[in-house]
Formats: structure tokens, C-alpha cells, sequence
């Protein structure tokens, strides 16, 4: 490879920054309410202790092969699997990541649309949170007319102001601000906790683990939920090693961004569980707890307005991080194996996500009655990525770099061709060649409803 052309490619400038950037990449919504959810319906302490073994026997062995083979090659996701012998491979793997992240983008980008209407609404008190019955009307006013179609296309332009900007004054420099923001209001949210009624009976919900309640389908919810958080198995990690300097050590960086995202989602917790047992109420599904539940608990504090207001600025926080790393994916890829400039890609990009975007944002109102294979366009494009792409797409990887991959270029990705020791290398080989494998296929064989 030309000494050159990685000279030529944006590298991210500061360490702070690369860390910043891919914890952005991997906290996203699925922390703050499918993590609590995952944990309120599997028994709280149990659930959260068996995901932080997953997390770092399943997600940081990815991390470090998503890494390495970024940074290793400074390519797109079809040039890493390419440059390192696996062309074939390539020509399944990149599509999959290319797909996945355009179709999540699509859906994603109308769920934050929502947390960013929900945001100026509370700032301007226009929200009705006296109950949760007026929430729940209030939530199906918002998605089932053409309004959610106008907040995606205004979020997607958010994401497609930051992206154009380039890696190092874009994507690097929005998240120096965003992430200790997100982490400033996260503490803010634990401290008013506190002082809730329901603080211990939250706390030692989720920090006291019931052993007899881990089941098959605790540990699969678990290791689903440590795979999905990280974002692995997309090409996102792998994009943004690319940008990593040859002074990231690659192993401390994954470690720190597994530990720093699984804070994100224990605080989450810590938020969510004492105003839930403060009131009396049950962690529900996805977006009702978010978007209904959530706001009348906070309707209730003193300067609720202004807490409801901050949980939604949290929540649009974490999906922008997510958005600019699943859209860096196809930008990359348009840019290096079709030869496009960074501006053409990046219009390119969200063009494509701007009409998925639509399509999903109107399959909750005026196209809520197509479906195809009994699913609307929004369930279709959550189903196809999660259940299929992202499950295949980590399989993949976690063999290729474990079996394929010379096993020089590993070690050198992660000692720095020998600069420092890392004692982990064989237990990380061992994970990526047998346990990470066969945990993504009882995750996928979950998935689609086969366990």
C-alpha cells in the first residue's frame, strides 16, 4: 500500500477525540431505553451482571478486530476485508454493512426526528404529561401524521451539516462537545434520582442480582444486548479505526470504549428505575417508556418542564453520535471504491437516508397500511438490519480475524509492531476464533425467532 495514500486520509487528531467519537458511534438509543428495558423484563442486577461479561468476552474482542483491521488497512469496510486477503469475502461483507447501516439510518433517523420534537415541544410547554393517557395521545398525534415526516428530514439535515464538515473538523470535532454534554446530563438525571422515592427500591433492582432468575433467555438478551450496543458487526468501528492515529493503542482504546459505553447504559438505568419505582410503574417496550412514561414521571418533579426538556436533548445527543457513524460507513465506501469527493458522498449518503427516512416516518401514517411480509416499511428495514445484517456481518468478521487474518498483522495492530507487550493476545484469538461465533449465532438463531 502506498505510503501516500494513507497520508492523504483524515486521521483523527487527538486521542480524546478518537475515543469520543467511536463511544459516540456505539452509544445510541438502545442504551438509555433498550438497555432498561432488557434489564426490567429480565430481573434487573442478574441481567446487568451477565451483560457485562459479555460485553467484554464478546464486545471488546470484536472492537479490537473491527480496530485492526481499520486501522491496519486505513480502508473502507470492502477495501479492509479486500487488502487483507479476503476479496471474496469483501463482496458479502460490504454490501451487508453498506445495507445495514443505510437501512438503521432510515428508521433510526425518524425515532430521533421524534426525540427532537419532543425536546422543543417540552422547552416550549406544549406537551401534556398531567397523565399517561393524555402521553400516550399525544405520542400517537405525533407519529401517525405527516408531522414525524417533517422532524426526520430536519434531523437528517443536523447530521449532514456535521459530515460535511470532513472526519477531524465534522465528526471529531462535534464529538469533543457532545459526548461530555451527553455525560454532563446523564450525572445531572443520577443526582436528581437521588432524591427520589423510589431511589433504593431502583437501585437495588438493578445492582442486586437474583442468580435464580438467569435463564436461557436472560443470557441471550444479555449477549444480544452486548453486541448491539457496541455497534458491532455494522463496519462503523471498523471505519473510524481507519481515522486512528498509529499512537491509539487499540486494545486500551476498545476497552475504554466498551467500559465508557456500558456506564452510559448502568446510569441509564439508575435514572430510569428509581422514577419508575417512584411512581409505581413497570419499565415498558421501547418508545412508550421514552416517550410516555418517562415524561409524565417528570411532570411530576419540580421544573419537570426542564428535566422533560433535557431528557430529550440526552436522547437526541445519543442519536446524533450514532447517525454521523452509521452515515460515515457508506460515505467512505462512496469515496474510496467509487471515487467520489467527500462532499459528493456525503449528499449522496443522506439523500439515500433522506428517502428511506421518509418512507419510514409515513409507514406509521399514510403508508401504514403497506406492509410487506406482514411488516410496515419502519418494522421491514429494523427487522432486515438487526435480526439479519448486523448478526451475519459480526459472524463474518469475528472469523475472518480470528482464522484468516495473518496472524502478524494482528499482533502488530495491537503491540504497535512491538512497542509495547499485550498480554491478551491469546485469549482475544481464542474469543474471536470460538466463543464470539458461536454467541452471534445464538444471537441470530434468537433473532429471528428460532430459540
Amino acid at each position: 500500500m502506498n505510503h501516500n495514500d494513507i497520508n492523504e486520509r483524515a486521521v483523527f487528531a487527538t486521542r480524546f477525540g478518537a475515543i469520543a467519537t467511536t463511544v459516540g458511534s456505539a452509544v445510541g438509543l438502545g442504551n438509555i431505553w433498550r438497555f432498561p428495558y432488557e434489564a426490567g423484563v429480565h430481573g434487573g442486577g442478574a441481567f446487568m451482571i451477565c451483560y457485562l461479561i459479555f460485553v467484554f468476552l464478546i464486545g471488546v474482542p470484536l472492537l479490537c478486530a473491527e480496530f485492526c483491521m481499520g486501522r491496519g488497512t486505513r480502508s473502507n469496510i470492502f477495501g479492509a476485508y479486500r487488502k487483507l486477503g479476503g476479496g471474496r469475502i469483501a463482496r458479502v461483507a460490504g454490501p451487508l454493512g453498506i445495507v445495514a447501516s443505510l437501512l438503521i439510518l432510515s428508521f433510526y433517523s425518524v425515532v430521533a426526528g421524534w426525540t427532537v420534537e419532543y425536546c422543543i415541544s417540552s422547552a416550549t410547554g406544549s406537551l401534556d404529561f398531567s397523565n399517561t393517557t393524555a402521553g400516550h395521545g399525544q405520542f400517537v398525534d405525533l407519529t401517525t401524521g405527516w408531522r414525524p415526516m417533517i422532524w426526520t428530514i430536519i434531523f437528517l439535515f443536523i447530521n449532514f451539516m456535521i459530515l460535511i464538515c470532513g472526519v477531524t473538523k465534522g465528526i471529531e470535532r462535534a464529538s469533543n462537545i457532545l459526548m461530555p454534554l451527553l455525560f454532563l446530563l446523564l450525572v445531572a438525571f443520577c443526582i436528581n434520582s437521588f432524591f427520589m422515592p423510589g431511589f433504593a427500591d431502583g437501585i437495588n433492582f438493578l445492582f442486586t442480582p437474583d442468580f435464580s432468575k438467569i435463564s436461557s433467555s436472560v443470557l441471550l438478551g444479555a449477549m444480544g444486548q452486548a453486541f448491539f450496543s457496541l455497534s458491532l458487526g455494522l463496519g462503523c468501528m471498523m471505519t473510524y479505526g481507519s481515522y486512528f492515529n498509529d499512537r491509539n493503542r487499540l486494545g486500551r482504546t476498545a476497552a475504554t470504549t466498551a467500559i465508557l459505553d456500558s456506564m452510559v447504559a448502568i446510569l441509564a438505568g439508575v435514572i430510569i428505575f428509581p422514577a419508575v419505582f417512584s411512581f409505581d410503574l413497570s419499565p415498558e417496550a421501547g418508545p412508550t417508556l421514552v416517550f410516555e412514561v418517562l415524561p409524565y414521571i417528570f411532570n411530576q418533579l419540580p421544573g419537570g418542564m426542564i428535566w422533560s426538556t433535557l431528557f430529550f436533548l440526552l436522547l437526541f445527543l445519543a442519536s446524533l453520535t450514532s447517525t454521523v457513524s452509521m452515515s460515515e460507513i457508506s460515505i467512505t465506501y462512496f469515496c474510496e471504491e467509487k471515487h467520489m469527493t467527500r462532499r459528493n458522498a456525503t449528499i449522496l449518503s443522506s439523500v439515500i437516508a433522506l428517502v428511506g427516512g421518509v418512507l419510514c416516518a409515513m409507514s406509521f401514517g399514510p403508508l401504514s397500511d403497506f406492509t410487506i411480509f406482514g411488516m410496515t416499511i419502519f418494522s421491514l428495514f429494523d427487522y432486515l438490519s438487526s435480526n439479519i445484517c448486523l448478526p451475519i456481518g459480526g459472524f463474518i468478521c469475528s472469523l475472518f480475524v480470528g482464522w484468516w487474518v495473518d496472524k502478524k498483522f494482528l499482533r502488530d495492530q495491537l503491540t504497535d509492531f512491538g512497542k509495547f507487550r499485550f498480554p491478551l493476545y491469546r485469549p482475544l484469538l481464542l474469543c474471536l476464533r470460538w466463543l464470539c461465533p458461536a454467541a452471534i449465532f445464538l444471537i441470530f438463531l434468537n433473532s429471528i425467532g428460532l430459540l
